[in-house]
């Protein structure tokens, strides 16, 4: 009589070896991913494309049509809501004039 014992730690341990190896093939992907994007940063920097004056003043720049337009957006929001003023009491005053 054969009897066939099978550990039940088997299955998990073929489920964790697997998932280990997804997992080193997605490291791998990364750093594939790393070491491009520095090789591309090197050379950009390399050719003078860094965060040079340019990029500086540009950052600034949009800093300051952010302001403005959170701003104007405002001014907006206050322009409608007296646009809306205006509207409730020219409808009040038609209502008063259509009733004489």
């Amino acid at each position: 009589m054969a009897y066939a014992y099978e550990r039940p730690d088997v299955k998990a341990l073929d489920e964790l070896e697997q998932l280990a190896r997804h997992m080193l093939d997605e490291l791998a992907g990364w750093r594939r991913r790393c070491l491009k994007a520095e090789a591309e940063l090197q050379e950009l920097r390399s050719i003078g494309g860094g965060a040079g004056p340019d990029l500086v003043k540009a950052r600034q720049r949009l800093a300051e049509l952010e302001a403005e337009n959170k701003a104007l957006r405002q001014r907006v929001d206050t322009a409608r809501d007296r646009v809306r003023g205006l509207m409730g009491r020219l409808s009040f005053l038609e209502q008063g004039s259509d009733a004489t």
